[in-house]
């Protein structure tokens, strides 16, 4: 993947989340989980992007 898409995804991302914290009305707890959940979610996409990291479905978890 290009750097420039890469970028332009990342200040997408970026945009819609200031865009929901600022202007959809929600209780702060819940703003907190879902930045959260977004930079977790961007932070694995982008290792998986960069090769650092396997798809998601071949981790295994248990027996």
């Amino acid at each position: 993947m290009p750097l420039v898409t890469l970028v332009i995804i990342l200040v997408v991302v970026g945009v819609l989340l200031y865009l929901v914290n600022n202007y959809i009305p929600m209780d702060s707890k819940i703003k907190n989980i879902l930045n959260i959940v977004v930079v977790i979610g961007v932070v694995i996409w982008l290792l998986q992007t960069m090769g650092m990291m396997g798809p998601i479905n071949a981790i295994r978890i248990g027996k």
